[in-house]
């Protein structure tokens, strides 16, 4: 059975968070998933099963590249960088999604008397 936080993911909300993250700064997985769960507060917690797979979509979609490199602990890591092409998508995900937002908020509101 997937987590609370994995199941309120929204399609695409994984994906918008990891070119996000890596807008900031190359990264590897690990790394990725700790940077989410931080910024979460701890709220989002992404598992590997979850990761991998859309690091995968990414890389095929050309929206990151990907290198091989040497983590902190002296590991061989996959580091992925956000391509423009993944800079120009993630500016159109998250004006779709503060759209999106708006209006939910809108229709949770509490109704003027």
């Amino acid at each position: 059975m997937k987590n609370t936080a994995q199941r309120d993911l929204f399609p695409g909300a994984l994906e918008m968070m990891v070119l996000r993250t890596l807008k900031r700064q190359p990264l590897h997985g690990y790394a990725l998933v700790q940077h989410i769960k931080r910024s979460s507060n701890d709220l989002l917690q992404i598992e590997e099963g979850s990761l991998y797979p859309a690091l995968q979509r990414l890389l095929k979609e050309e929206l990151v590249e990907a290198k091989w490199g040497i983590s902190a602990t002296n590991r061989r890591v996959r580091i992925y960088k956000l391509t423009a092409a993944g800079a120009k998508r993630l500016e159109r995900e998250v004006s779709s999604f503060e759209r999106m937002l708006q209006g939910i908020t809108q229709v949770l509101a509490p109704e003027k008397a």
